[in-house]
């Protein structure tokens, strides 16, 4: 991949913020977190200049959706991108995780909490790239790119 001296390389200068007001314990490591957006930079040609990560409680996660998006249940994630530029160059945005929600949904997937962790994180990623969930089809493909890169990070790990 070709990059233009004023777009930084994958990973530099982004500032990366980790909180958990959840009260759960993360299984997830912050460099591996690292480790993951800087592959979605690179193999999705985009640049994330800021990104807030933070892990919430059910409770909160019911109350960013209905404040948000006018829906009242609790979700897994929900993924906001602040930057104006839609060219993808340098990406602003906050992943809001249920961590509760995502425990539960790797008991119900059958999948480690720590894969189904990074799992949604990935998926946040993407939305934040550009991929949408709307569809089925749209839901298969973000699919295909999250197990891609779960694929990826197990190879490294």
């Amino acid at each position: 991949m070709t990059t233009f001296p004023d777009i930084p390389e994958a990973g530099e200068g982004t500032v990366f913020t980790l909180t958990n007001v959840s009260g759960c314990h993360l299984p997830v490591l912050e460099p591996t977190l690292k480790k993951l957006m800087q592959r979605v930079e690179e193999e999705e040609n985009i640049r994330f200049s800021e990104l807030e990560l933070v892990y919430v409680d059910e409770d909160e996660i019911i109350s960013i959706n209905k404040e948000h998006l006018d829906r009242d249940y609790v979700t897994d994630i929900i993924t906001f991108r602040y930057d104006e530029e839609k060219s993808n160059k340098q990406i602003e945005g906050t992943l809001f995780c249920c961590a509760p929600r995502i425990e539960e949904q790797s008991d119900e997937e059958k999948t480690s909490l720590r894969e189904e962790f990074y799992r949604v994180f990935i998926h946040g990623l993407l939305h934040l790239a550009g991929f949408d969930d709307q569809t089925e089809e749209d839901m298969i493909r973000m699919t295909q790119r999250e197990n891609y890169y779960l694929e990826l990070l197990i190879g490294e790990l």
